[in-house]
């Protein structure tokens, strides 16, 4: 079987975001399965395809908001307002549709589609009709879009993320109806789109390495906690901000926090432990630097990558409930809360007495079920699906 993984980031082997450790983990997945995978889409700027011979790139492109100027802000805001695309889609259309088609006729004969997402499909949507599909869907991004306007500080971010929320379900329905199945990277994601039902979804369990992380022991503890990601990105922003308005308060003033990754400039926090430490060479090493791993989405669907590296790393960890979606198995020493107070007072338990376990168990689990849930979609793919697995 060979398939078109149409995405809007094309794989470079850096891994630098949530987005990308879970593509690379899905099609890593597809090719355990015997699937021939052929990626689709564009690559930053700079960057080079990991996998040059199973690559089509489009162009280098940065999609990234925080980092575009003004006039590029207005630029996509305008085509997205003429098009009737999303913020999202519209970014991508740095190349026509013929472009893309004839790319598509270049990667040879293949039998079906895997849709990456909603940004890349969207923008390109009318040229993926002529093959079956499967629907990748990261998150529920139109839930995600609401809840973003319900959070925004203006008038006029409200609007655009409600007129996003507003395109992006209607998108979202039309991609699962005409997808033969659907993955989500979540359970509860399944209902909120629609797509409950056995035979037309599974939830994919995701890792962020090929093989599970070797533990390091003794580990050398040099801050009470750590937290790292894109905290540019909104639903990231909703959490942080939560964390720093509502439990830092609750820690004492010689509880030492580090946070590493890009960070929105208005960010701050009275807090005396507090430290923004920006990107750091080695993700791994920063949090294995930690006593304890604050784990604090309160808000977006999907599953929270970090929460699956920190149980891959066998490290100590106090949660949001939400900081759990995707994920079936905790381990011994995760400790959940959606109190402020109760989840500082977790915190500050868990430094004083660190407990680190084993997470290749945790490791070996998802990846069986990984390549359980990928089968069952192929097999949902039609004749070919179904003959690979005769």
């Amino acid at each position: 079987m060979h398939l078109l993984f149409a995405t809007s980031i094309v794989p470079d082997g850096a891994l630098a975001s949530g987005y990308e450790i879970a593509n690379a983990a899905i099609i890593a997945a597809l090719r355990r399965a015997g699937v021939r995978v052929t990626v689709i889409g564009f690559i930053w700027p700079g960057k080079a395809p990991s996998d040059p011979e199973n690559t089509i790139v489009l162009g280098a492109i940065d999609v990234r908001t925080e980092s575009a100027s003004a006039r590029q802000k207005l630029a996509w805001l305008g085509k997205a307002m003429l098009s009737g695309l999303t913020f999202a889609s519209v970014k991508l259309r740095a190349v026509s549709d013929s472009e893309v088609g004839a790319a598509i006729e270049r990667a040879g004969p293949f039998d079906g589609y895997v849709l990456n997402s909603v940004q890349f499909a969207g923008a390109f949507e009318k040229l993926f009709a002529n093959h079956p599909s499967i629907f990748v869907a990261h998150n529920v991004e139109h839930a995600s879009a609401r809840e973003n306007a319900a959070a925004a500080n203006s008038r006029f971010q409200r609007l655009l993320f409600a007129r996003e929320a507003r395109l992006l379900k209607t998108m979202e329905e039309r991609l699962c109806r005409r997808a033969c199945f659907v993955f989500t990277l979540a359970e509860e994601d399944r209902a909120a789109l629609g797509v409950a039902s056995d035979d037309r979804s599974a939830v994919l369990p995701l890792v962020t390495t090929a093989t599970a992380p070797k533990p390091v022991k003794p580990r050398r503890i040099d801050y009470d906690a750590a937290l790292i990601g894109t905290w540019t990105w909104q639903p990231n922003r909703i959490g942080l901000d939560w964390f720093l308005e509502k439990a830092v308060p609750h820690l004492r003033r010689n509880f030492r926090i580090r946070i590493a990754g890009n960070m929105p400039s208005d960010i701050s926090s009275a807090h005396p432990g507090v430290e923004f430490v920006g990107r750091v060479p080695d993700a791994q090493a920063f949090v294995r630097g930690a006593a304890v791993i604050p784990l604090i989405s309160t808000a977006g669907s999907g599953v929270q990558l970090k929460t699956i590296e920190t149980f891959e790393l066998g490290l100590p960890s106090v949660a949001t409930s939400r900081s759990l979606r995707g994920i079936d198995h905790r381990p011994a020493n995760c400790v959940v809360s959606d109190d402020p107070a109760a989840f500082a007072g977790a915190l500050e338990a868990a430094a004083a007495d660190v407990r680190d376990v084993d997470g290749s168990a945790f490791h070996r689990r998802q990846i069986k079920e990984l390549d359980a849930a990928i089968r069952l979609g192929l097999e949902r793919l039609g004749p070919v699906g179904q003959e690979v697995f005769a």
